[in-house]
C-alpha cells in the first residue's frame, strides 16, 4: 500500500492533527506518522479504520480506484448496484450488446 500521501490529504481534509488520527486509532503517534510517512506499511486492519474514520472506500485508501467511495453500494442506488452486478455476470459478447444499447439509447435520449 503506497499511498501515504492519499491518507495525509484525507487527515488535512478532515482537518485533523496525526495526533488526532493516532487516538482514533488508538495507537501511538510514533506509528501512525511512519504509515502517513510510508515508513511502515500500513496493515489492513488499520486500512479499515481509516477508511470507516474517513468515510472511504478501502480501493480509495489502497489506490486501487480515485472514487472516494469506491463502487459498493453505499455510493451507488440499489438499481444500479443490480446492473452492475448482471453485466458482470455476462460473457464479453453480451457486455457488448449491452453496451451498444446504452450507446443507441443514448443517442436517441440526446436528440
Amino acid at each position: 500500500m503506497n499511498n501515504y500521501k492519499r491518507i495525509r490529504d484525507l487527515r488535512e481534509d478532515a482537518d485533523l492533527t496525526q495526533k488526532d488520527v493516532a487516538e482514533k486509532l488508538f495507537m501511538h503517534l510514533t506509528q501512525y506518522r511512519r504509515y502517513e510517512t510510508g515508513e511502515s506499511e500500513i496493515p489492513f486492519n488499520v486500512a479499515i479504520r481509516l477508511a470507516g474514520l474517513y468515510n472511504v472506500s478501502l480501493d480509495y485508501i489502497a489506490g486501487i480506484t480515485n472514487e472516494i467511495r469506491g463502487l459498493s453500494a453505499s455510493s451507488l442506488s440499489e438499481l444500479e448496484t443490480d446492473l452492475i452486478s448482471g453485466f458482470r455476470q455476462l460473457d464479453s459478447i453480451g457486455k457488448g450488446r449491452i453496451l451498444e444499447r446504452i450507446d443507441i439509447m443514448l443517442s436517441l435520449h440526446n436528440k
